[in-house]
């Protein structure tokens, strides 16, 4: 009888199963959100979903990630919630799962900014499409490029001539814009972040303080590789999971996060001497007295 050779079994050979992962949000108005909390939370769990859902009263925020079946049974779920309705959506896909656990939390607002007076659903920022954005730049027409996103995640990549605001937070928003050049208010200002929810309180934020013709880049950085690629953009993006950072394939990069600090670290930051993983990386190490 000839022996079994393990490596031509259909499970050694077997690709790894794909993993979907999605994010989006909605600004609306919620109701009932304890409730809706023990719902999602024991519909997460039955479809073997993991990622973070955020509930508040001015709407939903979600990163969860899993098979595609399981994602699309929770997204037909929302969809049929009268509060909540169909959602936009990001998507990529990974070979290993980029949570560790599933999380439904309720909070005061679905991305902190702590601003009264900001109404993204009654008085929103009109938006740019990724296509029209790229479009813009490949005629060169005068515009703004505000990142408003952390300086650690802009380290990692932008568009070409984009500003960062300079914040370590984004509750830090609104002082840093007190910076920002007095000319900017007559000029056209198009605000990016990484899927668009810190937009939808920058861009209203900003028209208060007086700047007269802002954009915010509808789904984000996200949604334009998903539509555009790298087109006028250098670098990669940083995502909030394990995965660090995408390329403009939506694609896992070799970045990494520092155990110590938790700043991302390229591959070349990586070579450094005073990267010493669990312990130190070059934004952090000391040295010894």
């Amino acid at each position: 009888m000839t022996a079994t050779n393990p490596l031509n079994s259909e499970d050694a050979i077997a690709p790894k199963p794909v993993v979907l992962n999605v994010a989006a949000y909605k600004f609306t108005l919620l109701t009932d959100l304890q409730p809706r909390r023990q719902r999602l939370q024991l519909l997460s769990r039955n479809l073997d979903l993991k990622g973070t859902i955020l509930l508040s009263p001015e709407g939903i925020n979600l990163f969860v990630a899993g098979q595609r079946e399981a994602i699309e049974t929770l997204l037909a779920t929302l969809a049929s919630d009268p509060e909540i309705g169909d959602l936009e959506v990001k998507q990529s896909t990974s070979d290993h799962q980029p949570f560790n656990r599933m999380l439904v939390r309720l909070k005061k607002e679905i991305i902190a900014f702590g601003i009264e007076g900001i109404d993204p659903v009654g008085d929103p920022t009109p938006r740019i499409k990724a296509q029209q954005l790229k479009q813009w730049l490949d005629e060169g027409r005068p515009c703004r490029l505000l990142d408003v996103r952390n300086d650690y995640e802009v380290r990692l990549g932008t568009f070409e001539n984009a500003v960062p605001i300079g914040v370590d937070h984004f509750r830090n928003f609104p002082a840093a814009v007190e910076q920002l050049p007095e000319a900017w208010k007559r000029e056209p200002v198009v605000t990016f972040c990484t899927g668009g929810i810190r937009c939808e309180k920058a861009g209203p934020f900003l028209e208060q303080a007086g700047f007269e013709n802002v954009y915010q880049l509808d789904g984000g950085i996200l949604k334009y590789f998903e539509e555009c690629g790298q087109e006028h953009f250098s670098g990669d993006c940083f995502v909030f999971d394990k995965r660090t950072a995408l390329d403009a394939k939506l694609c896992e990069t070799e970045t990494t996060l520092c155990y110590a600090c938790q700043n991302p670290l390229t591959l070349e930051e990586q070579q450094s001497p005073h990267y010493v993983p669990s312990e130190s990386c070059p934004y952090c190490y000391e040295e010894p007295m």
